[in-house]
């Protein structure tokens, strides 16, 4: 089954897509996530990120918001990562937690791939077949019902 238009998201509270959404004007993806840049001076020490990426209703990209957020991976820098991202959803006007549906895209910042990528994973396919949301690492498929793996 080839990938649809728009992929669905399932908003989970207190998990991996709890910070997804719509506000006036379209939809919101963000989270905070740790991630390797390309060239790292220490491939051990990934970076993290605060990321919040606005689309339109139709589910079209409108523009990314992707900060680094300095520090030594761990619990601080979440943390961290988590405040600035909080102040991001806060100035979103009429913000509300729930489901969303995005078309693929992709934006590359310090070197980290950012976005919903369309790939082939099942043995012998044809056409696309997923649509893996990156840094994340979560992995969208038919049904297309929003749920994804990891």
């Amino acid at each position: 089954m080839s990938v649809p238009e728009v992929v669905p998201i399932a908003y989970e509270p207190d998990y991996r897509t709890d910070t997804i959404g719509r506000f006036r004007g379209g939809q919101f993806l963000a989270s905070v996530t740790f991630a390797l840049p390309e060239g790292a001076a220490d491939p051990r020490v990934p970076s993290c990120f605060a990321v919040l990426h606005r689309f339109d209703e139709g589910g079209r990209h409108l523009d990314s918001r992707i900060e680094a957020v300095p520090g030594a991976f761990g619990a601080e820098v979440a943390k961290s990562a988590g405040r600035l991202l909080e102040r991001w959803l806060d100035a979103l006007p009429e913000r509300e937690f729930g489901d969303v549906a995005i078309a693929p895209f992709a934006v590359h910042v310090d070197g980290v791939l950012f976005g919903l990528v369309l790939e082939r994973h099942h043995e012998g396919a044809t056409e696309d077949d997923w649509a893996e949301l990156y840094p994340d690492r979560l992995g969208f498929h038919a049904p297309w019902d929003g749920t994804y793996d990891t």
